[in-house]
């Protein structure tokens, strides 16, 4: 994965880098925080009109409602069929999504579109990087297509409360993951390891020299593949395993002597011991068979599976002092971006409804493996017999009683970028990592800093 080019999550920062102040832009009076919100509750903001999309012939007398979709491959794939099963299911809304290839690059698609005010009706954004947007006004209000049957009681915890600011409801949980351990079943099992996986670091450190015993192409297999990007995300998981974290509300503490025991015991894993090394892509590195495990996203348990032409294994983040230990929630929600059409913002919310039914989720959980975010979608046949099938499945879902959202320093995606750059130094160059961590905590507590008042915002403190 290339190094991202993302600017910060806060208004000031985005409104800068789109080139124009918030009246510029149409946002300040949209009920953003501190905006001038005039017209707080009303959706529709003038001159904002939808982008370009085309409509088959079939349905030109609907109201269509486009998805900027952030998925590719499968993924992309079990979109379209979750929006084929919508449009045959009424006769009055079209859905149409189109593949932007990435977040990163639906952020910088959406940055622009907000400058060209001709957006996208629905956007997906992860974890809680989606409030650049809120404080940009740019995303409308869910609350009040709310009813009995369709509100944020049906869908999973902790991801039912992390589309939330300020008290309103800007995202509905989607496509909502955690991380998990991938390892090759059948080299566990010709290096005499339990079938089970590891539990903690230790765990894999006692694995490597037996792994490392088979050859492929001539070389030791490598115990883990870290993957060239989401140094954030999967080490969140196993700091909190080490017993600390990367801040302790708004005080900085990726510095800590925990976080430096558990960055110096993966530095000593990969250069000192050999177990592992820093790739492009762990995945390939996972089905090539080079490396017999990887982090990777629960998102990713259809599409291994299906790459794999092994026996695929699925265990818990790797813990240690805490094991199993909590591991942080992932993957992203849908939102309506606020434009000039009510109706179609009304159309979009009907779409929401439908993709919560625990039929659609059940499926979506199961051509892709992210979560059945809903809660009654696992007690579907779907689920229940995708489990008898593959108990991977079962791992994954059994994981969510230890999932957690990201500590605060996470919420902002400068702090991310930072994360992933200086990780890399320490997985890719060996650097030293105490200095590092120090240097990291200091730019980290500064853009925490920078951003306190939008946060306590979010927070409704």
């Amino acid at each position: 994965m290339s190094q991202l080019s993302v600017p910060p999550f806060s208004r000031r920062s985005l409104l800068t880098g789109l080139g124009a102040g918030a009246a510029g832009l149409g946002l300040a009076a949209c009920g953003a925080p501190g905006g001038g919100d005039d017209d707080a509750d009303e959706p529709v903001r003038d001159g904002f009109g939808q982008a370009d999309v085309d409509v088959p012939s079939e349905y030109s007398d609907r109201t269509p409602i486009l998805f900027w979709a952030p998925f590719t491959g499968n993924n992309f794939e079990a979109v379209q069929h979750q929006f084929k099963r919508f449009n045959e299911s009424q006769d009055e809304i079209v859905a149409i999504a189109e593949s932007q290839g990435s977040y990163e690059d639906l952020h910088q698609k959406l940055t622009a579109a907000l400058q060209s005010q001709a957006v996208p009706d629905i956007v997906s954004f992860p974890e809680m990087q989606w409030l650049q947007y809120y404080f940009s006004g740019a995303f409308a209000s869910l609350d009040d297509y709310f009813d009995d049957e369709w509100n944020l009681d049906v869908y999973l915890e902790p991801f039912s409360e992390e589309g939330k600011a300020a008290g309103s409801t800007y995202l509905v949980p989607f496509a909502r993951s955690t991380p998990i351990f991938y390892y090759n079943k059948e080299q566990y099992r010709q290096a005499g390891l339990p079938e089970e996986g590891p539990s903690t670091w230790d765990d894999l450190a006692e694995f490597g020299p037996e792994l490392a015993k088979i050859e492929v192409d001539g070389r030791p297999l490598a115990t883990v593949a870290f993957g060239g990007g989401d140094h954030a995300w999967y080490s969140q998981g196993e700091i909190w395993g080490f017993g600390g974290a990367y801040s302790d509300g708004f005080d900085v503490t990726v510095n800590d002597d925990p976080v430096v025991e558990m960055l110096e015991f993966q530095r000593k894993f990969i250069h000192d011991d050999g177990y592992g090394f820093l790739g492009q892509s762990a995945a390939e590195s996972f089905t090539t068979q080079v490396a017999a495990g990887i982090r990777a996203s629960t998102a990713s348990l259809t599409g291994l599976t299906a790459d794999s032409s092994f026996e695929v294994g699925c265990a818990f983040i790797p813990g240690q002092v805490h094991a199993p230990t909590e591991v942080p929630t992932g993957g992203a929600g849908l939102a309506i971006v606020r434009s000039d059409s009510k109706e179609r913002q009304d159309a979009c919310a009907e779409l929401f409804r439908f993709l919560a039914q625990p039929e659609m989720a059940a499926e979506w959980h199961r051509d892709t493996g992210y979560i059945p975010i809903v809660e009654e979608s696992l007690e579907t046949d779907i689920v229940t017999d995708l489990v008898d099938e593959n108990p991977n499945y079962g791992v994954a879902l059994a994981q969510l009683e230890h999932a957690k959202t990201a500590d605060l320093t996470n919420w902002l995606r400068e702090n991310i970028n930072e994360i992933k750059t200086r990780f890399s130094t320490v997985y890719g160059d060996n650097a030293e990592v105490k200095p590092m961590l120090d240097e990291l905590a200091e730019t980290m507590q500064a853009n925490l800093d920078d951003s306190r008042d939008d946060l306590e915002e979010v927070l409704g403190s």
